[in-house]
């Protein structure tokens, strides 16, 4: 039987004094003594007032931070950020043109292209590509094998390729190569007008001739740009300004004719050849202007591949060397005379063929007498002691006056450069002795460039003025149209009209009876001298055998326009004189000149005396 529950133990669990006192009893444990709560309310007050400060602090640091980052350094954070967004470029830009006096392109830059090879990319095998390359480069294709063995990246196979090629390449469309186009000036005539026209170096800085002295012209004006750029860098087109690519169509057009300059070059080079000359120049100046329509060197180079030439070569020594003129100067020494009155165009000298100046016993070139002559006949005969006689009635200290009026060693005034400056004694040496006037007479003891000869023989055509030599045309555009010509110096006149026009009239003697008669071209009259000089030697004195041969032309010379002269040093032989040397080449010269500048004959070619043979 299953005991009845436990009642008493019930009836105490409900015994409701008993549960009174279990709630009281509980009520005591959870209520707090009123001293700890008295005790804890300012620990709380402290609390927060230490948050409250810290908040405080914390937003006074912020709002003092902000005013610094807002109002004390918001222009120049602005800016740095205007900076980082911004990107300064300029635009290549190529230089311009170099073009003669026809538009013949002389120089021009082109696009080339460097190529490189990445074998590790390559999808064909290192042989076969090598095979579809040589070809296209000129290179072996075994050699091309060896070189994708040795790298697997970066290998420069070509540095200047014609686009033509580099289209051909990417037409291919061969994995592992890579081209990057840049630009390189290229000079379509080659040597041609290379002492003229000069080169540019790798960084495209011009090294000589006009590349050199004319950079400001040839570097087109491209101011530098700021371009927006997104935040990977790129730049963003749509905030470039309107145009900034955009170049003018100018170029640099020269004074020279490709034509007339390829025609000396070939007459000098043929002479040089014949006589085994070291070097020669030809200068063909128009006397009114000083326009130099052909400029032409030998040896020269090529400006394409400059760095395989001498490098004294990229100097044009018309300009930048001197020389002895000889007797191409007594024609400048006559026109002196003449202006000063102390001789007349009809006098007339004993020439015994020799004469004794102080301590020097001076004698002409063939040690020969021609007795009584007149001036002309002394350039005709080209005699040394016609000449001193002459120079002798002038007071040495106006002869000298003379000297440095004509530019004697001084510098010209051209726009090509390295130009160097000529030699003359001091005025108190030339005065106290004798010798020097007379040397000087027939063109010793004094130094000069061949351009500056040139100059004064176009004093004698144009009626006396001294122009300046140049080439720099000036800057036109596409159409042919002048937009800017260099401001040349005023011609400054030292002889008269009458001094000069008796000079080339004496001039023209020399080519109708003189020395100068293979120059003759029929139906024209030709003035001209020759001059066979001895070579100074640097250490003083002259080299024993050395000597220097030109020839100087005025043409027309019933209205004298065109200078043209040729100069040839070391030529070798026996024969070899300003007569056979240099003005077979001028006349070869003045054959081209006559057609291109349309020079009407002086008289009928059936009435005209016949070249000499």
């Amino acid at each position: 039987m299953e005991k009845p529950p436990n009642k008493l133990r019930f009836r105490s669990l409900r015994n409701p004094d008993f549960t009174k006192r279990q709630k009281t009893s509980a009520q005591k444990l959870m209520e707090p003594p009123a001293s700890n709560i008295s005790d804890r309310i300012p620990n709380i007050r402290s609390r927060l007032l230490i948050v409250w400060g810290i908040l405080i602090a914390a937003g006074l640091g912020l709002a003092i931070n902000l005013y610094q980052l807002q109002i004390v350094r918001g222009p120049k954070l602005t800016q740095q950020a205007r900076n980082q967004q911004m990107v300064n470029l300029r635009p290549y830009t190529p230089r311009r043109l170099v073009v003669d006096r026809i538009n013949n392109v002389l120089a021009i830059d082109r696009p080339v292209y460097t190529l490189f090879a990445h074998p590790k990319l390559f999808d064909k095998s290192n042989q076969q590509m090598a095979d579809l390359l040589a070809p296209l480069l000129d290179k072996n294709a075994t050699d091309l094998v060896k070189t994708f063995q040795g790298q697997k990246s970066g290998i420069t196979l070509a540095t200047a390729l014609p686009e033509a090629v580099a289209d051909r390449i990417t037409g291919m469309r061969l994995n592992g190569l890579e081209l990057i186009q840049k630009y390189s000036r290229f000079y379509p005539t080659e040597d041609l007008a290379a002492d003229v026209v000069g080169y540019v170096n790798l960084d495209r800085r011009g090294q000589a001739g006009v590349e050199y002295s004319q950079e400001k012209l040839l570097e087109r004006s491209v101011q530098t740009v700021r371009l927006s750029r997104a935040g990977n860098g790129a730049l963003m087109p749509a905030y470039a300004p309107d145009g900034f690519l955009h170049f003018d169509d100018m170029q640099l057009q020269l004074t020279i004719d490709s034509r007339l300059q390829r025609a000396a070059r070939a007459a000098l080079k043929q002479q040089m050849e014949k006589f085994r000359a070291k070097r020669g120049a030809v200068i063909v100046m128009d006397a009114f202007d000083g326009s130099l329509l052909a400029l032409v060197s030998q040896p020269t180079y090529n400006p394409n591949e400059y760095s395989k030439a001498d490098i004294s070569l990229f100097k044009n020594w018309t300009v930048a060397d001197l020389y002895e003129p000889g007797s191409t100067f007594k024609p400048v020494n006559v026109a002196i005379a003449l202006e000063n009155g102390v001789i007349k165009p009809d006098d007339m000298f004993n020439d015994p063929g020799s004469i004794q100046v102080a301590n020097y016993t001076i004698r002409n070139a063939e040690h020969n007498g021609y007795g009584r002559i007149s001036i002309a006949q002394i350039l005709q005969n080209s005699s040394n002691i016609g000449m001193v006689q002459i120079i002798q009635r002038l007071r040495p200290s106006l002869y000298y006056n003379w000297l440095e009026r004509l530019g004697l060693g001084q510098t010209v005034d051209t726009d090509l450069p390295f130009e160097v400056r000529g030699r003359l004694k001091s005025q108190e040496e030339f005065i106290t002795s004798p010798i020097e006037p007379a040397t000087t007479s027939f063109g010793q003891g004094f130094s000069l460039t061949p351009l500056q000869l040139v100059q004064m023989h176009g004093a004698l055509a144009n009626g006396g003025k001294l122009v300046t030599p140049h080439v720099v045309r000036g800057l036109i555009d596409s159409k042919g149209q002048m937009h800017y010509s260099p401001e040349l110096p005023k011609p400054r006149q030292i002889f008269s009209a009458t001094t000069t026009q008796k000079v080339v009239e004496m001039m023209e003697t020399v080519v109708t009876e003189g020395t100068g008669k293979v120059s003759q071209i029929p139906g024209y009259r030709i003035a001209g001298k020759t001059g066979t000089a001895q070579k100074a030697s640097p250490n003083g004195g002259y080299i024993p055998g050395a000597r220097i041969t030109s020839f100087v032309a005025i043409l027309p010379a019933e209205s004298p326009r065109y200078v043209v002269f040729a100069l040839v040093d070391e030529p070798k032989g026996e024969n070899a004189y300003g007569s056979t040397v240099a003005a077979p080449i001028v006349k070869s010269v003045m054959e081209t000149l006559i057609p291109l500048e349309q020079i009407p004959p002086s008289q009928p070619v059936n009435q005209a005396t016949k070249t000499p043979q």
